[in-house]
């Protein structure tokens, strides 16, 4: 599966930029509601989720009361968790030894990285590249 890409809209790309610098000095996080039509990935809605890690400067751990409604809220959609992001204020835009480690759920995992600008996503916990590409409108 790792040559499946990721198709994020524009919109929800400005989103996801927007929720990671408004807490330069935290890792934040949220998950990416939307579909998979047959070997792409399509992003449709964006949950930004409250990090609760004891150490929001250098981990993230979603709370698992927001990550349950907006499963719930995908659900209700017709939609599934194709993804989830966090940032890394520092950098580097590659996972963690804690991210690997703490990886629960067969999607990418986008990193949002502030010191360099750069939005990857990965496989986890075998840290696949997963091709992203930004689009115009929803997919």
């Amino acid at each position: 599966m790792p040559g499946v890409p990721l198709h994020l809209p524009a919109a929800l790309h400005a989103a996801l930029w927007q929720h990671a610098r408004t807490h330069p000095h935290h890792e934040v996080v949220g998950a990416l509601g939307g579909v998979q039509h047959g070997e792409t990935w399509c992003v449709h809605t964006l949950y930004p989720l409250p990090n609760i890690a004891p150490d929001p400067a250098r981990e993230y751990l979603a709370d698992p009361t927001y990550l349950l409604r907006a499963l719930k809220a995908m659900r209700a959609e017709r939609l599934d968790l194709v993804g989830l992001y966090h940032s890394h204020p520092r950098g580097p835009d590659r996972p963690s030894r804690t991210d690997t480690r703490l990886a629960a759920y067969d999607v990418p995992y986008l990193i949002a990285d502030l010191r360099s600008g750069t939005l990857r996503a990965y496989l986890l916990p075998e840290a696949h590249e997963v091709a992203l590409h930004v689009t115009e409108g929803p997919e």
